[in-house]
């Protein structure tokens, strides 16, 4: 295979995408190094079987639209029978919070599927799925 050149190479933020996508739609990922690494990229957390990502015990949905957000549960919240709020802002340049209720941690700790809508900022929201 021949070896790719800068201008064939996906940015992280694409990647990212076309992966927390292809996760979503239960389809393999097949990665062609592009080079630029000057040693091993950082491992990163493994896709459970229902999509969501799972980082010792903790919950990462993935995010619609995304442009930067990040939305992890740790695994010490996903017991609060009262609920949290969730920052999402990851390295975006502005936030947005989703709320989950003790119920939903609940879902979410079973590894049921739970889909919530963020907060409205700047114009615009994101749909949050975990499982």
């Amino acid at each position: 295979m021949a070896a790719r050149t800068t201008a064939q190479c996906i940015s992280r933020r694409e990647f990212t995408l076309a992966a927390a996508m292809a996760v979503l739609s239960g389809v393999a990922i097949s990665v062609t190094a592009c080079g630029g690494w000057d040693s091993a990229p950082p491992a990163s957390p493994s896709p459970t079987s229902s999509g969501t990502v799972s980082t010792g015990g903790d919950k990462t949905g993935a995010i619609s639209a995304n442009h930067g957000h990040t939305a992890v549960i740790a695994s010490a919240q996903l017991g609060a029978s009262g609920g949290i709020t969730l920052n999402i802002q990851g390295s975006a340049g502005h936030p947005h919070t989703v709320a989950l209720s003790g119920a939903e941690l609940s879902s979410i700790a079973g590894n049921q599927r739970v889909a919530k809508e963020s907060s409205n900022d700047t114009g615009h929201t994101h749909t949050v799925t975990f499982n």
